[in-house]
């Protein structure tokens, strides 16, 4: 019976409980209403917002202000004491325009705002001359990219401020932030990443920041050692958080100082020296990342006194020395390791079975071949798993059993061998490239998102039901060995962004329903025919279309000027995943990109493509290559070709294009490669300052072109374009002309006529011209005789 009793009384507690949260938190405008003067103070916040998705469309005198988006009141008064209004995420509804704290503040009961990962661009504060009273304790603006904060000044009187996150917001002109920052007595979480602040006050020793326990610098670019007043903090602090904020010079023994310290990230700096030995020391650490640094030595041995752990990234550094299972004994609570780009000798006990269990490891680009470590089998919770470059080449059955789970694998860059078409790969990110893997792809499953096989054996056709993978947003399968066609319909893989056949021997017919958000289409090198599909300008996001190397015949789609993104410009991905950079051929060579949205490309060449060139194509003004060599294209070049201002590499080559050279091209100033070799162009290249920077190569086999750089000159029958000019009749000039030669003519005949009537004159005229002769001869003779003497 007092069991039952105990158990109502329960059930009461947990009722009244859930009744009283419910009034307070999600139903409070049914129990009391808006507070007239918070009512208006909210208004006046509103006006200055833009609100493109209608997010605020609660906000009416329709509605009690208790009830409107993101605002929460005390369930007794009725005051505002929370406004919640921050968007994330690919299907928020942002907000724009300035952010009116001046009005907020009016809220005297509002302890809490959270603004971040909107659009604002202006930021209305009061006057540090105002005095206002509030009872805020937690303002949160981050992510706001275009907004920019000239002085933090009125910060100083948000007495209860508690946690304040300015993270990707524009400080850099606040040139003494760290005072005012320390000016706030009950500040315990200050996250200023990717602020663009440049002084971080090295040389400082003290500042007094009583209550602080998280400060997060991240992202920053300070250019400077570490500062002397973080390691004599007065508080307790337990979360630092430096990393990419260029800091240089080496790790001081005064980090020793922080007893409380908790996590630790020094990350993405230009650090050098080693790791202070007693590092141990810190017994409460259990996040410690001091990945890519410029650290050497061996690794202090204490790390392995650090039981907390979790977290141990020492990656991409110059350590070195021996890593035994014996280090990682302690280190039972381990779940993140990276050790990546070293130079370890790892001496681990085949029969080892680690303490820990963890979800991620990085081992890449360290020496761990030619087998797979075993011990890494043990590891049933890992979801993270990068091994490329560590000279693996052979993994058992039972291993990829195992590895075929992981949700992220990385095994490229390796020699690994072998078929392993009876195993299915349930990742999410699957990266086997540069291997020496044949048969057919392993199978794939609705989870993959990222997959990347190219650069080995693979043979035979695609995976079974590849079109209806409907996660997928980046596919690699060039260099293989690949058959086949292409499914016919691959509309369903609505994110697919990137697609990379090229260099396999594909064939039959380019789909004409392609992915709808396809960025990227790869398929050079293949034995593809047909013609071009025009259901390809449906593609407004793609930004590189290579066809090159194919089969294909017919006209080039004359709809290729409704790709948008080759018009307007860049373009966002969202695959935040690839980080790799990826290859292009453009201007005659291989060329590495890091980012696809600036380097808008267009390859159609060696196929079998006919007719002229569409006027639309020229419209692409993003286009920063075009390649249309090796076709039988005809037809005059239009002068719209000068639209093409990004234009680099520009190759029409082997075709059979005439007609004489537009002079807008002389308007590409941008041409780093350009090639109009062998057509049949005809009258002079034009003339311009970059065109004069290519040799005759670019132009060589048109018979009828001419000018520089092309030994032949123009004349102006080769050159009709030059026109011919006209003088006006001159009477004076045609006057002396005729007077000229009727001259000539009288007195030549005058003379001739003489000679030949008059017989007395012409025997004297000729005796005069003989002995003239034999006196010239004479001479010669003697000053031709005297040189042979000396």
């Amino acid at each position: 019976m007092l069991a039952f009793s105990s158990y109502i009384s329960i059930i009461l507690l947990l009722f009244l409980y859930t009744t009283t949260f419910n009034i307070s938190m999600s139903s409070n405008h049914k129990v009391v209403h808006c507070n007239e003067k918070d009512h208006m103070a909210l208004i006046m916040f509103k006006q200055d917002i833009i609100d493109p998705f209608n997010k605020l469309s609660t906000w009416s005198s329709e509605h009690d202000c208790c009830a409107w988006e993101g605002v929460y009141c005390h369930n007794t008064t009725g005051r505002v004491i929370s406004l919640d209004l921050y968007s994330f995420g690919t299907e928020s509804k942002y907000l724009e325009g300035e952010i009116n704290l001046s009005a907020l503040f009016q809220l005297e009961f509002l302890s809490y705002i959270d603004l971040s990962y909107n659009f604002f661009t202006t930021l209305s504060v009061p006057s540090i001359h105002n005095n206002f009273t509030t009872r805020l304790q937690y303002l949160d603006l981050a992510g706001n990219d275009g907004l920019h904060i000239d002085h933090l000044n009125w910060l100083s009187q948000l007495s209860s401020l508690k946690y304040l996150n300015l993270s990707h917001i524009d400080i850099h002109k606040q040139t003494n932030w760290l005072h005012t920052m320390a000016l706030l007595p009950s500040l315990s979480e200050l996250h200023l990443s990717r602020c663009k602040l440049t002084n971080i006050y090295p040389s400082l020793k003290y500042v007094n920041f009583t209550s602080l326990v998280t400060l997060d610098l991240s992202q920053n670019n300070f250019s400077s050692k570490l500062p002397h007043w973080l390691f004599n903090l007065t508080s307790d602090i337990s979360e630092i958080r430096l990393g990419g904020s260029n800091l240089h010079g080496e790790i001081p023994l005064s980090l020793l100082n922080l007893q409380t310290l908790e996590v630790l990230d020094l990350s993405k700096n230009s650090l050098s020296g080693s790791i202070p030995s007693s590092i141990g020391n810190l017994s409460s650490l259990i996040y410690f990342d001091i990945s890519s640094n410029f650290l050497r030595g061996n690794v202090p041995e204490s790390i392995g006194q650090l039981f907390k752990l979790n977290t141990l990234h020492i990656g991409n550094n110059g350590f070195s020395g021996v890593l035994s299972d014996m280090f990682f004994s302690k280190l039972s609570n381990l779940q993140s390791l990276d050790l990546s780009n070293s130079n370890f000798e790892f001496e681990m006990d085949t029969n080892w079975i680690p303490s820990f269990q963890l979800s991620e490891i990085d081992l890449s680009n360290t020496l761990q071949g030619p087998n797979f470590p075993s011990w890494l089998s043990t590891q049933m919770s890992l979801e993270y798993l990068d091994i490329s470059n560590t000279r693996i080449s052979s993994i058992e059955v039972d291993v990829w059993n195992f590895v075929a789970g992981i949700d992220n694998i990385y095994l490229s860059n390796n020699s690994i061998s072998g078929d392993i078409s009876n195993i299915t790969l349930t990742s999410s990110i699957i990266s086997l490239d540069h291997n020496n893997f044949t048969g057919r792809l392993p199978g794939l499953t609705a989870n993959a998102g990222y997959v990347d096989v190219s650069h080995n054996s693979f043979s035979e056709g695609l995976p079974n039901g590849l079109e209806n993978l409907e996660e997928l947003i980046y596919i690699n399968m060039e260099s293989n060995k690949l058959t086949g066609e292409l499914p016919l319909d691959m509309s369903n893989m609505t994110i697919l962004e990137f697609i990379y056949l090229g260099n396999n021997e594909f064939s039959g017919n380019i789909p004409m329903k392609m992915p709808p958000s396809l960025k990227l289409l790869i398929l050079r090198s293949n034995q593809f025919e047909g013609n071009i599909p025009s259901q390809l300008c449906g593609l407004t996001s793609l930004s590189i279309l290579d066809l090159a190397h194919n089969k294909l015949s017919g006209p080039i789609p004359h709809c290729l000027h409704n790709i948008t993104s080759m018009v307007s410009g860049e373009t966002n991905s969202e695959a935040y995943f690839l980080e790799n950079t990826f290859n292009l051929i453009m201007k005659g060579q291989e060329l590495e990109f890091e980012y696809i949205g600036r380097s808008q490309t267009i390859d159609l060449s060696v196929n079998n493509l006919s007719g002229e060139i569409p006027s639309g194509l020229f419209s692409l003004v993003k286009v920063r290559s075009l390649n249309l060599s090796h076709n039988h294209l005809t037809g005059k070049i239009l002068k719209t070709i000068g639209d093409l201002k990004n234009i680099e590499s520009l190759d029409l080559s082997y075709n059979q294009f005439s007609g004489e050279i537009p002079q807008s091209i002389s308007g590409l100033t941008f041409l780093e490669s350009f090639n109009l070799s062998y057509n049949n162009f005809s009258g002079q290249i034009p003339q311009g300052p970059q065109l004069q920077t290519f040799d005759a190569w670019s132009y060589v086999g048109n018979p009828a072109l001419c000018g520089v750089p092309l030994t032949k000159n123009c004349t102006q029958e080769e050159n009709p374009s030059i026109p011919k000019q006209h003088s006006e009749t001159d009477p004076f000039k045609e006057s002396l002309y005729l007077g000229i030669g009727v001259g000539f003519a009288v007195g030549f005949w005058g003379v001739s006529g003489s000679l030949f009537l008059n017989k007395t004159l012409r025997y004297t005229y000729f005796r005069l011209l003989s002995r003239v002769a034999d006196r010239i001869y004479v001479i010669v003779a003697v000053k031709f005789r005297n040189f042979r003497g000396t």
